[in-house]
């Protein structure tokens, strides 16, 4: 939520993933909430767009680990984002080993148990945007576009859309866009903002250092991350990056991380390949890797995703919030007239 009066804040980060397939997912929320926690980014939605309740578990336990890493005080005022989570059959669930060992271990909270205790994620995503100053939204795709497209069904959803979104980065590996192939040409085809492709030869040539589990995480003695890097695969591994670099280029698309085509027009083939046509008047766009760059790439990915957690803080002191709704509630309350027993009259 943003409110009037305390400033422009930074972007705010709308993220649909198919969490658990590959760690790059896992990778790339710890890498948002690290933008998040110094203030470059606002993670203002997370969604899923494969139906497992223990991948939305996995992100709501990531949430509150990132949100309750101060006080007591602030941990009780900083509950976790509401997580959308697909019920669309198309994607299929994940089966990885990295969600369970990190919801094993009783260190990371979450409270999705059942399928009530998730949001339906196409007005999850609408109303996220809604919320949003004007043109400071980007929407993170990381796997099918099943969810994407669905929002684009809501009625006025493409008014806030076009009003609220700066662009739509999008993870365009064959798997992704062959699971749900309609939903991805829906998207390419109707999304009323300019689209920024991340093709499948940049996270292959950027792949996260798996070196940096063990170094830079050493200020924790458990964090959930770890647990799912370890899990995913045996160690030592490095693992592809391209919703990390999707995630990197969202919040620092000014940055020269990467270099980016000329505009034109993506058509989604049919084994999940893409086809791109320059033209001066196209809203898509691809990331292309400048080699200057990758060395600078990896070494941001392993900074932020091992950043040590900064909760985002109330918007108001919490006493002199206590303070206010009291004040309210006591105001509200109608005076007590005090009984006074009348004379009886006399007959």
């Amino acid at each position: 939520m943003q409110f009037p009066g305390q400033g422009k804040p930074p972007t705010g980060i709308v993220f649909d993933t198919e969490m658990g397939r590959t760690i790059d997912e896992a990778l790339a929320l710890a890498m948002l909430y690290g933008f998040d926690g110094k203030n470059e980014a606002r993670v203002v939605s997370v969604s899923i767009s494969n139906p497992d309740l223990r991948a939305a578990a996995f992100c709501d336990a990531v949430g509150r680990f990132y949100a309750g890493a101060t006080s007591p005080e602030v941990r009780a005022f900083s509950h976790g984002l509401p997580i959308g989570l697909s019920t669309d059959p198309k994607v299929p669930s994940a089966d990885t080993p990295m969600i369970e060992a990190t919801l094993s271990k009783a260190t990371y909270e979450h409270d999705i148990q059942t399928l009530n205790d998730t949001a339906d994620p196409t007005p999850l995503i609408r109303n996220a945007l809604t919320a949003q100053y004007d043109q400071n939204a980007v929407l993170i795709c990381g796997g099918p576009a099943t969810n994407v497209a669905k929002v684009l069904d809501l009625p006025g959803a493409r008014e806030v859309i076009e009003k609220k979104v700066r662009f739509l980065c999008i993870v365009t590996t064959k798997f992704n866009l062959k699971t749900d192939l309609s939903a991805a040409r829906k998207v390419f085809a109707e999304w009323p903002t300019p689209i920024v492709a991340v093709g499948q030869e940049i996270g292959e040539a950027l792949p996260f250092p798996g070196a940096s589990i063990e170094r830079d995480f050493a200020w924790s003695q458990s964090h959930p991350i770890v647990e799912a890097y370890r899990a995913y695969q045996p160690m030592p591994y490095d693992a592809p990056s391209w919703t990390l670099a999707a995630a990197l280029y969202s919040v620092h698309s000014k940055d020269g991380y990467f270099n980016i085509s000329d505009p034109g027009s993506m058509t989604i083939l049919e084994d999940g390949s893409t086809k791109f046509t320059a033209s001066a008047d196209g809203k898509h766009q691809y990331l292309i890797l400048d080699p200057a760059q990758k060395e600078r790439i990896i070494e941001t990915y392993a900074k932020v995703v091992s950043a040590k957690p900064v909760a985002r803080q109330p918007q108001f002191p919490l006493k002199k919030a206590a303070e206010a709704a009291k004040a309210a509630e006591d105001k509200a309350v109608e005076p007590v007239v005090p009984y006074v027993k009348l004379p009886t009259p006399p007959k």
